[in-house]
């Protein structure tokens, strides 16, 4: 039995999330185990009501949850940074979701914008520390308002914070590496820094990464890439690829140019992970409050936020289960991921997963 928080969030957010539990389920019926699911409000419309974004008791209650199960956080009546500062951020920091896991994978049948480029090259992971950096919110102003005004907002690391991720990413390698995975290369971690100018914060960075991999996984070949750099092999060679790590502003970027490759939005899904306590899994996508209701928004972002919970939880049968249905129902249903151009409903597309699961 696991014990998952679902906060369906605003927009489009709930038509998603219930397609996302209705495969969750069949998963959960197909390989034996049971999911007790709890509901939370939090989002734009309970902001408006109550001022309230994601109190403090709420944080203890998400607490004795086995996993997090995240829509969408965003409207249109409520200014940008309340919401994501609020609700995003405030469970990232106080539940310690250290890790932030992209995978990058492109789906037989999904379109990508770069030319000549299939399944088979676009295949990656980005591990972006998720704790630290310019997020903190360690900063401020100063003659706010006055032609003076002075902005300032740090990105700050400590050693703990790199070396916990670095040891996530590691073990994450060995374990889901291309090797792993049965691609026949060795497993590689890349670290996307920029030694060359933030010389502070990437020279920890740089020094974790090689000592840390020399005198406990050697068996891993290490790479570095400026973070320049990395968007424009992204684009020009992914397949050069295999699990990258990196902070949290630079994570935060590359990984929306890597749902780009992979198809967009619509598919791209992701992980808040602590691997010693509650983890939070999400559509990369926003709200998109403009499709409200009207039953055409792409559920698989979602459905694959499920499929990453249920890896994380340990059940890997059916999470694979889950990702063969929505790869073939991207290789042989799907005319678009694009909202109103899949050739189904919401619903619908969440049935075809479903009964694939099933």
């Amino acid at each position: 039995m696991y014990k998952i928080a679902v906060m369906p969030g605003d927009g489009t957010g709930p038509e998603v999330t219930a397609e996302a539990v209705k495969v969750l389920q069949a998963a959960a019926a197909k390989f034996g185990f049971k999911v007790e699911l709890t509901e939370f409000d939090f989002g734009g419309e309970r902001y408006k009501r109550t001022r309230e974004t994601l109190p403090d008791s709420a944080i203890e209650e998400l607490r004795k949850f086995d996993a997090i199960l995240l829509g969408a956080i965003g409207h249109p009546d409520v200014p940008p940074g309340i919401l994501e500062k609020g609700i995003l951020l405030k469970a990232r920091f106080e539940l310690d979701q250290y890790i932030n896991l992209r995978p990058v994978k492109l789906y037989p049948g999904v379109e990508t914008p770069l030319k000549d480029k299939g399944p088979e090259h676009i295949d990656f992971v980005v591990v972006r520390e998720n704790s630290g950096d310019a997020y903190t919110g360690t900063g401020g102003f100063t003659m706010r308002g006055t032609p003076h005004e002075v902005a300032v907002q740090s990105a700050v690391y400590s050693r703990h914070q790199v070396d916990r991720c670095l040891k996530f990413a590691f073990e994450y390698t060995q374990k889901h590496g291309k090797k792993a995975r049965g691609k026949g290369e060795t497993n590689t971690l890349a670290l996307c820094g920029k030694t060359n100018v933030l010389t502070y914060i990437y020279d920890l960075w740089e020094r974790a990464f090689h000592e840390m991999g020399k005198s406990q996984y050697s068996d891993i070949a290490r790479e570095y890439y400026h973070v320049d750099a990395t968007c424009m092999w992204f684009v020009k060679n992914p397949e050069w690829f295999d699990v990258i790590v990196t902070g949290n502003m630079f994570g935060d970027i590359i990984t929306d140019l890597g749902a780009m490759i992979q198809g967009g939005m619509g598919i791209a899904a992701g992980g808040n992970l602590n691997p010693e306590g509650v983890s939070m899994f999400e559509p990369i996508g926003g709200s998109a409050p403009k499709y409200t209701g009207k039953g055409v928004i792409n559920p698989l972002a979602a459905i694959c936020a499920a499929q990453m919970m249920l890896q994380t939880l340990g059940e890997q049968k059916a999470a694979d289960a889950i990702e063969q249905a929505v790869m073939h129902v991207t290789a042989n249903k799907l005319k678009s991921l694009a909202a109103g151009r899949m050739g189904y409903s919401t619903s619908q597309v969440g049935d075809l997963v479903a009964e694939r699961v099933a």
